[in-house]
């Protein structure tokens, strides 16, 4: 296609070959266990800057009216001395980004080799001292800590849930319905809308009883919240995006 590279990637990710399931099982997964013979679609983690993505897409905070162009973006980070001990004194100097600026796309992150971002590095992101034609992926518990506390993730979650919330016409089931289609595209069964709803029944009885806690929850990162919310409703919601955010179907390309 004249190295048309999108038509090329277009071409691979609609093929038949491509597009099969990813289910491991059967004689096919005795007899060729590495899949030499393309039996069946890949699966995989995420990359970090692909979670990254589909946690802001979900929530309505992702920047899309900038260009794909621009420098790069310095993101939260956790703690205010870490860039300090790794960065060789007081030569340079990380310095926060605000607004818009946070929201942009997971490959616009800062990225220096000798201090890799905790987020990054957790999830396997390679340090680029050396070409890396293919990154390794692990799974660690540190690695559900980090998905499940990075801070740009749970206001990701917080932002939803203050959309949920908002949506007044919606009950508990409908809001839970919506989540569901904005960060897996599809609707939950009934097992999955009993278990989270009695989540969300669990979390609003523990931040009615502890309004400083929910309080608190709801105001991670810095996108600005709506006053005429009630906190502990948005915490209860906030606790249900952040366990969709964290399922392997979320995370993982199958």
């Amino acid at each position: 296609s004249g190295w048309d590279v999108k038509a090329a990637l277009r071409l691979l990710v609609t093929s038949a070959t491509y597009r099969q399931s990813s289910r491991f099982e059967g004689e096919g997964a005795r007899e060729d266990p590495e899949n030499r013979w393309l039996a069946r679609g890949p699966r995989f983690r995420l990359p970090a800057e692909f979670i990254r993505d589909t946690a802001l897409a979900a929530s309505g905070l992702l920047d899309k009216g900038r260009p794909p162009e621009g420098r790069s973006v310095l993101t939260y980070q956790p703690g205010p001395d870490l860039w300090k001990e790794f960065a060789f004194g007081e030569s340079l100097k990380y310095i926060q980004d605000h607004e818009q600026e946070l929201y942009r796309r997971g490959i616009y992150m800062f990225w220096k080799r000798s201090v890799l971002h905790p987020y990054l590095a957790v999830l396997d992101a390679p340090t680029r001292d050396v070409c890396t034609a293919r990154r390794p992926v692990t799974n660690t518990p540190t690695q559900a800590l980090a998905l499940l506390n990075e801070k740009l993730l749970v206001e990701c979650a917080r932002v939803l849930a203050q959309r949920l919330v908002e949506a007044g016409e919606l009950d508990d089931a409908g809001r839970l319905r919506r989540a569901f289609r904005l960060i897996l595209a599809r609707e939950p069964d009934q097992p999955e809308q009993r278990a989270l709803l009695a989540l969300f029944t669990d979390s609003l009885r523990h931040y009615q009883a502890d309004p400083a806690a929910a309080k608190q929850l709801v105001s991670v990162g810095e996108f600005p919240r709506s006053p005429k919310l009630a906190a502990a409703p948005q915490a209860a919601w906030l606790c249900v995006c952040n366990a969709l955010f964290n399922l392997d179907e979320t995370l993982t390309k199958e």
